[in-house]
């Protein structure tokens, strides 16, 4: 039977741009999911200038009752539309759960939906779901392999998904759709929209973390957002992705009736110090008032910052050094 006449239990949400080298990658861990229901894939190029869109094209023609693209020829992140999902995928989703997947992204378990989506249906009062991811990384750097922000399954309280010291994998939400039918300010005029989705189901409800990595978040892509943020004023884009967090989380605070008041203000401060961190404000990175945050970096990051600051001459050497063996 046409999938078109079926019911679609899942929405899979995927946004790309530029990223000819990975797609391929995630259009194939969308399409080797084994569910016992209908899924659809709805992905939004946005005008990519690669082969990006070609090899959508191409899986769409083959998987024409799965796959619905939309292919856009003039950019729209350029021209200030940073809700990319919530304004061209979330309104055409039919299923009743939404997955999330960027395209430079993948799945890597074939019964990643099918768990999500059991364990979702057997708890009606869980909002979010998601997992651990294996870290790929693009290029020269210096992180851990695994995103693992829990050590074991469990239930996670909505404090704790509001205040949290680690962030959790894109390519491993799952949430109702109902949740995304009507989008608050805060979300639509967030700078990344992982975070405000996050927010939102902590006000609906609790999560649940399954300790299985069933995904791979790539880490320094050519297109991705991390990379974009570190391409020409850093410093000044880091202030400015601060202040718009800062406003995000007071407009849930707002949204919420300020029932998370006092773990608001204290994910939004650590929002702050990370960007300090970022930036080299050491001088606010050692404050005491702000020890907690420190202490919550792990032990590599709080060596480097250390090592550069006990011995600027040699770590900058050996910073040239790195980059140059590039």
């Amino acid at each position: 039977m046409n999938s078109n006449k079926r019911e679609i239990m899942v929405s899979i949400c995927c946004i790309t741009y530029n990223q000819e080298a990975y797609i391929r990658d995630a259009l194939d861990g969308f399409i080797k999911q084994k569910t016992n229901f209908q899924w659809e894939l709805l992905i939004h190029d946005d005008a990519s200038t690669d082969r990006t869109a070609e090899i959508i094209r191409e899986y769409a023609t083959r998987y024409p009752d799965r796959i619905f693209p939309i292919l856009q020829t003039e950019n729209q992140y350029s021209q200030g539309l940073t809700n990319i999902s919530g304004t061209f995928n979330f309104p055409r989703a039919r299923g009743k759960y939404i997955a999330m997947c960027e395209g430079d992204d993948y799945w890597t378990d074939e019964t990643k939906l099918q768990r999500q989506v059991d364990f979702m249906e057997a708890h009606p009062g869980c909002s979010l779901c998601l997992h651990s991811a294996k870290v790929e990384v693009q290029g020269k750097a210096i992180t851990e392999h695994r995103m693992r922000p829990y050590r074991r399954s469990r239930k996670i309280r909505p404090e704790e998904i509001i205040d949290k010291t680690s962030g959790y994998p894109t390519a491993s939400l799952m949430f109702r759709r109902s949740m995304v039918e009507h989008l608050p300010d805060f979300y639509v005029n967030a700078p990344i929209a992982d975070i405000p989705l996050q927010l939102m189901s902590a006000d609906r409800g609790w999560a649940y973390y399954m300790d299985r990595c069933m995904c791979v978040y790539r880490l320094g892509g050519s297109a991705s957002w991390t990379t974009l943020m570190k391409q020409g004023n850093y410093e000044e884009k880091q202030r400015n992705y601060a202040r718009a967090m800062e406003e995000m989380y007071r407009g849930f605070d707002k949204e919420s009736g300020e029932r998370f008041h006092q773990i608001v203000e204290r994910a939004s401060a650590r929002i702050r110090f990370l960007t300090w961190v970022n930036t080299r404000k050491y001088e606010k990175v050692f404050d005491r008032k702000y020890r907690r945050f420190y202490r919550e970096l792990n032990l590599r990051t709080r060596f480097f910052i250390r090592f550069e600051t006990m011995a600027p001459g040699l770590y900058a050497m050996l910073q040239k050094r790195f980059h140059r063996a590039e």
